[in-house]
């Protein structure tokens, strides 16, 4: 899961025992970097100009000769169109070398890429600690995916409380950037009293719902679930339910499966049987297993069965 022109990589979060929980559901949700030479070099020219109309094959052309003429804006936007495959053939190696050479002069945003290379090391020898050094520097300067990896590099590389608080003001600064990944670490945050924050309910709500408005799925589920169980506030179980439904929606197998239960005990909606035993199903099919459905499953007539399995379909 590497962002190359497109994908972000996530690292695996590394946390002490009370923090486990935010490894959860933790995944690529967050879109690519804006490419802005405005913000690092001169003001737009005229092959930024042509790359923000979509004339990508002009503004290579013209940004290539300023790029080996040492422009690091020209050789992010190089980098960019290479490795995206913006109008040309895809090319991970050219875009390599021009990241490389604006990581080189201070770029954040080539710095973050060339630091993903690194990690990946398909497209250039594997090194871990320049990567690191890397995505310290882009985080540093304000990067905000670059803030988020380096917080996950950060408690992969130090275990314990003492990486949890070296992360965490990488993640908070990530965080009020809007980046929904980062919200959602900050909701663990408070919800477990890590990385020197209190432990506070109220607060990590509050960080759900951003990260939830965001369209991340995990936090959608745990926000429908705080809001039906009253966690962190007051209760709302129509709310939460929606919030459910949203998850469920977007492919969230636990979501879907905890929704099921909502609709059999009439929890923030009416009971109903059959849509019940619909996202069950779906839940199901995606490999969940739980018992307590199950014998629910086995209660229903089989012409509940089969329209529950009808409406599953249309889920699908």
């Amino acid at each position: 899961m590497r962002r190359l022109g497109g994908l972000l990589l996530l690292l695996s979060l590394a946390l002490p025992a009370s923090g486990a929980a935010w490894a959860q559901g933790a995944g690529p949700r967050v879109a690519p970097t804006e490419v802005n030479p405005s913000r690092f070099g001169p003001v737009a020219d005229a092959a930024y100009g042509a790359f923000q109309r979509g004339l990508y094959i002009t503004a290579l052309n013209l940004a290539l000769p300023r790029a080996r003429e040492g422009d690091a804006a020209a050789q992010t936007l190089a980098a960019e169109i290479y490795s995206r495959g913006l109008g040309v053939r895809q090319n991970m190696q050219e875009a390599a070398k021009w990241y490389k050479l604006a990581a080189e002069q201070g770029v954040p945003e080539a710095q973050f890429q060339y630091a993903l290379m690194l990690i990946d090391g398909e497209f250039v020898d594997k090194d871990g600690d320049q990567a690191f050094a890397l995505m310290e520097d882009a985080a540093n300067a304000g990067n905000a995916l670059a803030q988020f990896n380096y917080a996950q590099m950060l408690l992969e590389r130090r275990p314990g409380e003492s990486g949890v608080k070296l992360a965490v003001p990488y993640y908070e600064k990530a965080a009020r950037t809007g980046l929904a990944d980062a919200q959602y670490a900050m909701a663990q945050v408070y919800a477990n009293g890590v990385g020197g924050k209190p432990r506070d309910e109220a607060e990590a709500r509050r960080w759900l719902e951003r990260a939830a408005r965001g369209n991340f799925d995990t936090a959608q589920l745990e926000l429908g679930s705080w809001l039906v169980e009253g966690i962190g506030g007051p209760r709302n179980e129509p709310m939460g339910f929606a919030w459910l439904k949203r998850a469920a929606q977007g492919g969230n197998v636990a979501a879907q499966n905890r929704l099921a239960k909502l609709y059999v005990a009439g929890v923030g909606v009416e009971a109903d049987p059959i849509e019940a035993g619909a996202w069950y199903i779906a839940a199901r099919r995606a490999g969940l297993i739980d018992r307590d459905m199950d014998d629910f499953m086995e209660g229903l007539t089989d012409e509940q069965r089969a329209k529950a399995l009808a409406r599953s379909n249309v889920l699908r």
